[in-house]
């Protein structure tokens, strides 16, 4: 810890790691515990087989990478996914698309969400993505001004189609 002024500077140790099958729980967890996540997931004791399901199907893609962040002491406190997208636009170029975003719930506000989007953004780079893209829901207006505040910029109108 470090003072600065009247304010306590505290330095974060996280360490990034590939999730594995017994981090699944704890993951669901976090992306059901928000106002959209709670209309959309289904998050209970024991977990439903199709987030097994849908695991081992990320785990087994080399392009997908399912990471969770620990503190210091190997508590899982956030996690993200990037996925490597190969296509042929810019010459065959591969942009990395980051999703599912959490930190948990006590431990927002002190930073880590913008150390886990500077690990992202290396990542991207060390894997020759030439850019790094996300969506988020036009409903979280704290969320897009923490993405244009890392310096993502509204570029696209996004589409979809529900099934």
């Amino acid at each position: 810890m470090q003072s600065v002024g009247n304010k306590l500077k505290i330095k974060l140790i996280m360490n990034f790691r590939k999730a594995t099958k017994e981090d699944i729980s704890i993951i669901v967890e976090m992306i059901a515990d928000d106002e959209l996540g709670k209309t959309r997931e289904n998050f209970q004791t024991p977990l439903p087989n199709e987030y097994l399901k849908a695991f081992e199907n990320i785990d087994a893609d080399q392009n997908q990478e399912l990471i969770v962040v620990e503190s210091d002491n190997s508590e899982v406190i956030g996690t993200l996914q990037l996925s490597f997208i190969q296509y042929l636009t810019y010459r065959g170029g591969i942009r990395a698309q980051i999703e599912a975003v959490r930190i948990r719930e006590d431990k927002r506000g002190v930073g880590i969400g913008k150390t886990m989007f500077k690990w992202a953004i290396q990542r991207a780079i060390e894997r020759n993505a030439h850019l790094l893209q996300l969506t988020t829901d036009k409903k979280r207006p704290k969320a897009i001004k923490f993405y244009e505040d890392l310096g993502f910029k509204q570029s696209h109108e996004g589409m979809k189609l529900h099934f």
